[in-house]
């Protein structure tokens, strides 16, 4: 009773507020519960067995469940997925245990782990695996997969533009800024319009690159100049003394940054970085215009 006193009702104008919010959520709640849940259809295989169309048809998602999670993945080579997604989150679950041993590894493993997955295990066409068009992938599976890919490759790039848009050589800082500033101010369709119908224009014909690829190489330069945005903020809100600090033991630029000025950079950047995450993992629908279907696309 204390917390709803001191947090919800704590003045006139915040009693307004909560009751305001709870009628909200009472006026949506209970239509969108009776919709999903108290009204909806929950047996049968075809059309015909959902004839209300004002109440969820979950046959119709049951039915379609596979393609939804996996695309138009072949069903028989579709443990890839399950077994490369599997480690992916073997890999990354142990970052969220504190003190777990060897942590500091697991991120460059996993910056590495995520592509060679993704173009080994997926792909196929190696070891005996067979080969999927990118065209087939689709549906949950596309939407992880893109996001998880641009995520581990610009993330890396990101720091780098960060510390040389911080640099003390001029000619360093002009260029990154120069980058970061030029990337920030393209939409992103443009970027990908230049990826997917342009950039094929200025390369030889017997050099073709997959569509896909060329899409994340698109969406990876842009999250990089984004996420350096964020990491370059984190490394002027350190302290000077902790520059003068590490210098005092000795310590050389490589090793002061990620020793010292880093570790302390990226809680303060992880707000900004988790927003640009969210937005990318939203992002993915603009594969649609290249003939990809993300979830929302199936």
């Amino acid at each position: 009773m204390n917390w709803l006193r001191n947090n919800l009702f704590s003045s006139p104008l915040n009693t307004v507020l909560t009751l305001a919010c709870a009628a909200l959520v009472i006026m949506v709640g209970i239509p969108l519960v009776n919709w999903l849940v108290l009204d909806a259809y929950w047996s049968g295989s075809t059309p015909a067995d959902c004839p209300d169309k004002t109440a969820a048809c979950w046959p119709f998602v049951r039915a379609r469940f596979d393609q939804f999670m996996y695309g138009l993945y072949p069903q028989a080579e579709r443990w890839r997925i399950n077994l490369g997604l599997g480690l992916i989150i073997l890999l990354a679950v142990p970052l969220l245990i504190p003190r777990f041993p060897a942590k500091r590894w697991l991120i460059p493993l996993l910056v590495i782990a995520c592509p060679l997955i993704g173009m080994g295990l997926f792909l196929g066409g190696n070891f005996g695996l067979v080969y999927v068009e990118t065209g087939n992938w689709g549906g949950f599976f596309l939407t992880v997969v893109t996001a998880l890919f641009v995520l581990s490759t610009s993330l890396p790039i990101a720091v780098m533009l960060a510390l040389g848009r911080c640099s003390s050589i001029p000619l360093v800082r002009v260029c990154c800024a120069t980058w970061i500033e030029l990337w920030r101010s393209v939409p992103a369709l443009v970027v990908l319009f230049v990826a997917i119908i342009m950039f094929p224009l200025f390369m030889p014909e017997e050099i073709e690159i997959d569509k896909l690829l060329r899409a994340l190489g698109a969406l990876t330069i842009l999250m990089s100049c984004y996420m350096a945005e964020a990491i370059r903020g984190a490394l002027q809100s350190i302290p000077k003394g902790q520059y003068e600090a590490a210098e005092a033991l000795g310590l050389g630029y490589w090793r002061r940054t990620f020793l010292v000025i880093l570790p302390q950079a990226f809680p303060v950047a992880l707000p900004q970085i988790t927003s640009n995450l969210i937005g990318l993992f939203k992002d993915t629908t603009v594969l649609l215009i290249i003939g990809l279907l993300d979830l929302l696309g199936m």
